[in-house]
């Protein structure tokens, strides 16, 4: 087998190891090596690998994946065979193929499993066209994953999608496996826990009636939005102020669950808050400057508990009550509750939208530097 080296020059992983690794929490991990392209023209490429699903979890599949990464950040291929997702429960080969540009810079490429079950992933092949047209194999490092894994670390290998930011999910624990296609181990992936959401539904949630069920759906389908947003986030994240104007991504959660633990003494019990419910959620309902500086300080674990808390309540009263109630009309603001329970819903929307806009502004947080060295 020859090394191609007109035009592929291999950036294996293996610095990798030694980054900070970021923990994030999600449905689906992956693992990927790198190679940094240089072609002048278009080539094709084909990835080879054996798979291999033990689950329960009908929501659960693997897959082989690859993304070109062009110059200027233009799109290049990409497959993560999300349209032939893997599941079957024995030894299997699979293959990607697709093409690299002319302009592309790097193929990232390896392997994705999603939700709970155990993945197991082994014999990786490359091969890619060289100038004459024959498709060449390239030698990936641990291709067949016999060096063991360690803490986690695949070895040449990078968790997450990119080699220079590796990413370990918390629902996912990565192994060495005596269950093989070949050679001594295999590499697994194995998900716990994870809890799969519906999504694409208004109504049909059991115990409420059809209109109510609809609101709740679009609350539950917005909150999740705003979670899956935040739940990564770190301190510096929450606590990062754009301007004097601007509020905190974490007093933003708390304002959401203020807002709606108005709404619910409101709608459910005809009344205003009382004054330990003032207490308790103006300054989060008002914001302000006393707003930038109550809310900083926590991990968003915190403000998520709080905001899960009050939805919980918000169903529970929800489904006590009928679509009657929902279009009954409060005499003194002339809103039914349908209307006040649709402003939750939009007000979520708004913030989320304030949310996004804030996060996408975040600088990289400074690195700490000492004065002195510190002594032992």
């Amino acid at each position: 087998m020859k090394k191609i080296n007109l035009f592929v020059l291999l950036l294996f992983t293996a610095a990798a190891s030694a980054q900070a690794v970021k923990e994030v929490s999600s449905t689906w991990g992956s693992f990927v090596q790198s190679l940094s392209i240089q072609s002048g023209s278009t080539k094709k490429f084909r990835l080879e690998g054996f798979v291999k699903v033990i689950t329960d979890d009908p929501h659960a599949s693997a897959g082989l994946w690859a993304r070109v990464d062009n110059k200027n950040d233009e799109n290049g291929f990409f497959d993560n065979m999300s349209d032939r997702p893997i599941v079957a429960n024995s030894w299997q080969p699979y293959t990607i193929e697709g093409t690299i540009d002319a302009n592309s810079e790097s193929l990232n490429f390896g392997g994705v499993v999603e939700y709970n079950g155990r993945f197991f992933f082994d014999n990786f092949k490359l091969f890619i066209e060289n100038d004459k047209g024959v498709m060449e194999q390239v030698v990936i490092q641990n291709s067949g994953f016999e060096q063991p894994v360690k803490n986690g670390q695949i070895p040449k290998w990078s968790l997450g999608v990119s080699k220079d930011k590796p990413v370990k999910v918390k629902e996912y624990e990565t192994t060495s496996s005596p269950d093989k296609s070949e050679g001594k181990f295999a590499v697994m992936m194995e998900g716990k826990g994870i809890v799969y959401k519906e999504r694409g539904k208004i109504g049909g949630v059991e115990g409420a009636s059809p209109q109510i069920g609809a609101m709740i759906s679009m609350l539950e389908d917005l909150k999740d939005r705003v979670e899956n947003k935040v739940k990564n986030m770190s301190q510096y994240e929450l606590d990062y102020l754009h301007d004097e104007k601007a509020n905190r991504i974490g007093s933003l959660i708390m304002h959401l669950a203020a807002a709606e633990a108005y709404y619910q003494v409101f709608t459910f019990e005809n009344r205003e808050f009382n004054e330990e419910e003032k207490k308790k959620w103006g300054v989060a309902l008002d914001l302000e400057q006393e707003g930038r500086d109550t809310f900083k300080g926590h991990d968003v674990q915190y403000y998520l508990d709080i905001y899960n808390e009050v939805r919980a309540k918000t169903i529970s009263e929800l489904k006590k009550r009928d679509d009657a109630w929902f279009e009954e009309v409060h005499k003194g603001s002339g809103m039914s509750n349908h209307y006040c329970w649709f402003h939750v819903m939009e007000h979520q929307s708004s913030h989320l939208g304030q949310i996004l806009f804030l996060a996408k502004r975040i600088p990289p947080q400074p690195e700490m530097k000492l004065d002195q060295p510190i002594k032992n």
